[in-house]
């Protein structure tokens, strides 16, 4: 008989350990035990089931074939003893045995090794009438049921989801969907607030402002009003919002409490501590999915990354490592992506805020252009912000919004994962043909004008902190684009502003000392780089090219306006 491995928790990564484990040992005798009802379900798929993309649940939990993968599934296919229904109480290191309860009934279970995949739960805001019917959070498979019977059985026109993570902003499309009148309310300032800096949050929310959806930025959700036992409504620190159904979705916990109790060491992100290998301070138990501490691969910070791609990842890391392989995990990149009302979001690596905790000087950059050669039909814009660090030029960090961004984040990934430069992302050879890139990658673009803006050949601003000194007026704005652009649509509030096409540039004299501030912008930034280049020859001192032009430019335009 081989050896005897005990598995807590029966979706992502205790399953793919049990599959993983028994195509590597014939002899291993592996139980896994589960607290649900249900076995290894797909949940990141459960909002477009809400929206109707998505047709049958059975998507989530049936193999390709049509097979549940339930307790018998896993039985006679997988030859895995899964059980449901079991709650593990308590992990006894020195017996090496777990306790558990099943029907009611205390038992117990050794082990050779322990593998916890016990997941993470969702957060429950302790507000007034918080266990009020209606709000749910959108977890767990009856959460989802849950929501689908009362949107249909209770006529529910009036939706609030709490949080504008990617689950808020999901399930805010499959509402909106499905025709309810649609509201997020978001503590911070942003959309995709762990994910995006400031300015490319901005872009993603005015590339769906048209959309029917009413963001509440910066409220505080302070209670819920019921009657009869039913929510009403959400109460922030501004407004109140009328609601039927409810979503509370600010995020997760790591369940470590079993890990806990037995004294296994618990991060400073407050999951599981584990090694290289997976394995806890115990070096019999490993531990990974959401329950587990994960390494920047970047940074080389702890981090929190509650994803099922990470936990299936794990799952198999730990399956080979039972067997002996010593198979090391390198860890994440916080890699995520989010698609809303036909936008797409994502970003890999480091931001704004998590390279500056990191302690890393850098510099960033706004790049617009098309998911592949403009005249093609359904080219689509995007822009992307890449980070590198100052000095090496080691790349950092990458953030998209718009038309068809995973290529970009995907292609990312494998750069950062080998601790690319600008110069190597300069020079991927990236497949091109008009109907999929143009002959200069969006993300070679970026790595060549952040290369410029590192060496100093260009002094480009950024789009949130031009929008912060905008009404001072301390500066002359330099449009080269054509009258007929600038006519079309251009930045409002500007006091001092001047219409140079590009093509005079070169001639022109300039209204201004030497030393003024100049901004120089243009629809995607090409033209106002060349202007900068071609002012500054010009002996004018402090001249700046927007970042991104008007392509890339996420506040207010006159045209917003009309």
């Amino acid at each position: 008989m081989g050896k005897k491995v005990v598995i807590i928790g029966g979706v992502a990564t205790g399953m793919k350990t049990a599959a993983r484990l028994r195509r590597r040992d014939k002899d291993a005798e592996i139980i896994v035990l589960e607290r649900g009802p249900e076995l290894s379900y797909g949940a990141c798929g459960f909002p477009y089931y809400i929206g109707g993309e998505v047709k049958s649940f059975n998507s989530f939990d049936h193999t390709p074939q049509g097979a549940k993968r339930d307790s018998e599934y896993f039985r006679t296919v997988k030859g895995i003893d899964a059980r449901i229904g079991c709650n593990v109480t308590a992990i006894d290191r020195p017996a090496k045995k777990v306790t558990y309860v099943e029907n009611g009934e205390v038992k117990e279970l050794a082990y050779d090794v322990l593998v916890l995949g016990t997941g993470s739960t969702p957060v429950r805001l302790p507000l007034e009438n918080a266990d009020a019917k209606g709000i749910h959070s959108f977890w767990f498979p009856w959460d989802v049921h849950a929501v689908d019977a009362e949107i249909k059985e209770r006529n529910v026109t009036d939706v609030v989801i709490i949080g504008a993570g990617f689950i808020g902003m999901e399930l805010a499309e499959a509402f909106v969907h499905r025709g309810l009148k649609t509201s997020i309310v978001e503590m911070q300032d942003r959309l995709l607030p762990q994910m995006l800096d400031k300015e490319m949050a901005d872009l993603l929310k005015k590339n769906i402002a048209k959309e029917p959806l009413n963001l509440y930025l910066e409220e505080k959700t302070l209670a819920f009003e019921a009657e009869a036992g039913w929510v009403t409504g959400v109460k922030t620190d501004k407004r109140t919002i009328p609601a039927q159904l409810v979503i509370v979705a600010v995020g997760v916990r790591p369940n470590v409490e079993l890990a806990k109790a037995a004294g296994l060491e618990i991060g400073s992100t407050g999951c599981i501590a584990v090694n290289e290998y997976l394995q806890t301070s115990d070096p019999a138990i490993y531990a990974g999915g959401d329950c587990a501490e994960n390494t920047h691969r970047v940074s080389g910070a702890k981090i929190f990354t509650p994803m099922g791609s990470t936990a299936n990842k794990h799952g198999r890391v730990i399956a080979d490592n039972i067997c002996g392989d010593g198979i090391k995990y390198p860890g994440v990149l916080g890699t995520g992506v989010c698609r809303i009302f036909g936008e797409s979001a994502g970003a890999t690596g480091l931001n704004e805020r998590s390279a500056a905790a990191a302690g890393l000087k850098f510099k960033s950059v706004v790049v617009p252009g098309f998911d592949r050669l403009g005249y093609m039909p359904g080219a689509g814009r995007i822009v992307v912000k890449l980070l590198a660090e100052e000095g090496t030029e080691r790349v950092l960090g990458l953030q998209a919004v718009g038309a068809n961004v995973d290529k970009r984040i995907d292609t990312m990934v494998a750069a950062l994962s080998f601790g690319a430069t600008l110069e190597d992302l300069s020079n991927l050879d990236i497949a091109y043909a008009p109907p999929f890139n143009g002959p200069i990658d969006n993300l070679a673009t970026a790595a060549n004008v952040l290369h410029n803006k590192m060496t100093g050949q260009m002094q480009g601003i950024n789009p949130k902190d031009f929008e912060a000194r905008r009404a001072k007026g301390d500066y002359l704005f330099v449009d080269v684009r054509t009258p007929k652009e600038v006519a079309t649509n251009r930045i409002a509030g500007v006091p001092n502003r001047v219409n140079v096409p590009l093509n005079q540039v070169r001639d022109c004299k300039l209204d201004c000392d030497k030393d003024k501030m100049l901004i120089t912008a243009c629809q995607i930034d090409l033209r106002g780089y060349e202007a900068e280049v071609m002012l500054r020859a010009k002996g004018y001192t402090n001249v700046k090219s927007l970042e991104g032009g008007m392509s890339g430019w996420p506040y207010a335009t006159e045209s917003d306006r009309k």
